[in-house]
């Protein structure tokens, strides 16, 4: 089934390897960057291609400052699936942190799940973004996680907030999924095979082309839930896990407070 997937992030390092993903599909892709100095590395990655259409939209994601002007993007472009894998990366202290990755975020959730022609919405976040200790994670793991969030507090209040927010959103229909994608840290390795859904613990790296293929297989099961996935880097080929989490609706949200089996 062809579809037609927004990217908001585009430029980022994921989203620059989940875009030929994609297009491979023989999908429309249309990926939103904020610069218009960045549109040849963007149209770049469709050369080539004999398959899907690539659009690049030149937007700041930073202006969106309430859900109707999330909703004015997303007529605009007309997607059935969302990808977002934007953030403020750091850049801009605080404020910008809470504009881009809560607030923005949060409003293109919103009028998401308010559009009836939108089915799927994946929001990239990170494997530590939790208040509550899993089950299956030991206390010296779930300390590693502490640490993480305790260093990057803003990063950790702005992206734990999102991800609550498409988890009960999202719950709202259900012919609508809402899905955390929860990696470790990053890295520039070829994606290979991965620990996906409950990880045995918070410390690990995720490849960021591997963390954009299992975006698309995401996207492309019409069987995946409302949920958070955790992804490491694992011993698991990438189809077979996404498949198994999806036929075990595998959500690591459980324990959460305002988590609803």
């Amino acid at each position: 089934m062809s579809r037609h997937v927004l990217i908001l992030g585009g430029h980022g390092k994921v989203s620059q390897h989940l875009t030929p993903i994609l297009l491979k599909k023989s999908w429309t892709v249309t990926s939103v960057i904020r610069a218009q100095e960045q549109v040849p590395a963007i149209e770049k990655l469709g050369a080539g291609l004999q398959t899907g259409k690539l659009n690049v939209l030149v937007r700041s994601i930073e202006d969106v400052k309430s859900e109707g002007q999330a909703q004015a993007i997303l007529d605009e472009v007309k997607p059935d699936t969302v990808i977002w894998s934007a953030g403020a990366g750091g850049r801009g202290g605080a404020e910008r942190t809470f504009a881009v990755d809560r607030d923005a975020a949060i409003h293109f959730v919103k009028a998401s799940v308010a559009t009836p022609s939108i089915n799927k919405f994946i929001l990239v976040s990170y494997l530590a973004s939790r208040r509550t200790k899993p089950t299956w994670w030991s206390d010296d793991e779930w300390a590693g996680a502490q640490a993480v969030n305790q260093k990057l507090a803003n990063y950790f209040q702005a992206k734990v907030a999102a991800d609550e927010v498409l988890w009960e959103e999202a719950r709202k229909r259900s012919d609508f999924a809402g899905v955390s994608l929860r990696p470790g840290t990053l890295t520039e390795e070829p994606a290979g095979k991965v620990e996906l859904g409950r990880t045995k613990g918070s410390r690990g790296t995720s490849s960021r082309e591997g963390v954009a293929e299992v975006a698309a297989l995401i996207a492309e099961r019409e069987d995946f839930k409302t949920s958070w996935v955790d992804h490491l880097d694992g011993s698991e080929d990438p189809k077979v896990a996404v498949e198994r989490v999806a036929r075990e609706g595998v959500d690591v949200a459980e324990g959460e407070a305002f988590y609803k089996a």
